[in-house]
């Protein structure tokens, strides 16, 4: 019986050699095939070549998005940078005109300029009126 199963074993272990080495002939065959170019005059390869165009089409499409997406990100990490300065200057400009707005600061510029205009020591008086006409003449 012993005798039995060791030759069971061995052919087993024959029959995986076998299979392996067919396996590795295959992907050595079929790598051959590629690189001469044989295989593009199948009959087989030649049904399937729409199919492989389809195929490099979208790989190509592919690619092209990942740049465009690239580009893209870029472009909008630029914007960012170019809105957080054009911020900064906003709050710069805006901080200088209050300061140049105040009243004190108008009455200097003013004096500097020698233009004749002063600042009125008169307050502003109120015009209030008590009653409103309205009425349409009509020829």
């Amino acid at each position: 019986m012993m005798v039995n199963k060791f030759k069971e074993y061995k052919s087993s272990e024959a029959q995986s050699e076998h299979i392996a080495q067919s396996k590795e002939n295959k992907v050595v065959r079929s790598v051959a095939n590629v690189v001469s170019g044989s295989f593009l005059s199948r009959e087989k390869s030649l049904k399937n070549l729409p199919f492989v165009f389809f195929l490099s089409l979208l790989s190509v499409c592919y690619i092209a998005n990942g740049y465009y997406a690239d580009d893209q990100v870029r472009k909008v990490n630029r914007l960012v940078s170019e809105i957080k300065e054009l911020r900064t200057q906003y709050i710069v400009v805006k901080d200088s005109l209050v300061i140049k707005s105040k009243q004190t600061e108008v009455a200097r510029s003013l004096a500097k300029q020698q233009s004749g205009i002063k600042e009125s020591v008169v307050p502003p008086k109120k015009i209030v009126v008590n009653e409103v006409v309205s009425e349409v003449k009509m020829d």
